[in-house]
């Protein structure tokens, strides 16, 4: 190997080298940029995601307001029911009376 091959073969050993640090390069920046991108698009799932469980916890929050509210409301109205029933049925019982008083008169 003389002194003109020696040096074409390490010109060509060193642009080869070149090259592939440089494809090296642009790949690495390239899936680099990729995962930058997607952790923008990560961050902004995160911040949507946590808006959706702030909404829902709000939701159920006041689901369970009104549920209980609901719930008392149904018993006071539960609660006059029967004291109407109870009252309706003294009314009644009463009105026995009296027809048997007024029965009992006439006869």
């Amino acid at each position: 190997m003389n002194r003109t091959e020696f040096i074409v073969a390490t010109a060509i050993i060193l642009f080869v080298a070149f090259a592939l640090g440089w494809f090296a390069y642009w790949l690495l920046h390239r899936f680099t940029r990729i995962a930058g991108a997607e952790m923008g698009e990560v961050d902004r799932l995160a911040q949507a995601l946590h808006e959706a469980e702030e909404t829902r916890d709000q939701a159920i929050q006041y689901l369970e307001q009104r549920e209980a509210e609901l719930a008392n409301q149904l018993a006071q109205t539960e609660a006059e029911l029967r004291a109407a029933m109870g009252g309706l049925r003294d009314a009644r019982h009463e009105a026995e009376e009296l027809r048997a008083y007024i029965e009992r008169l006439k006869a």
